[in-house]
């Protein structure tokens, strides 16, 4: 089985794309954990596939930087 989630948000640099799925990792340093993020959801995203023996992977998109 093959999923793909696309976002449409406003992107990311290719300097981000290595730490994605790092617990606590946010790509952009002006966010807080005000904001209600704690940078973990692409951890638990991974952890979980992971554990049902699948694989999960992030891309961007040229030119904009959507993964």
């Amino acid at each position: 089985m093959v999923l793909v989630v696309a976002d449409t948000g406003v992107g990311m640099s290719a300097d981000v794309l290595p730490h994605v799925f790092d617990r606590f990792y946010r790509g952009d340093a002006a966010r807080s954990q005000q904001d209600g993020e704690s940078g973990l959801g692409l951890a638990i995203a991974k952890s979980i596939v992971e554990a049902h023996g699948g694989t999960i992977a992030a891309a961007i998109t040229l030119p904009s930087g959507d993964v």
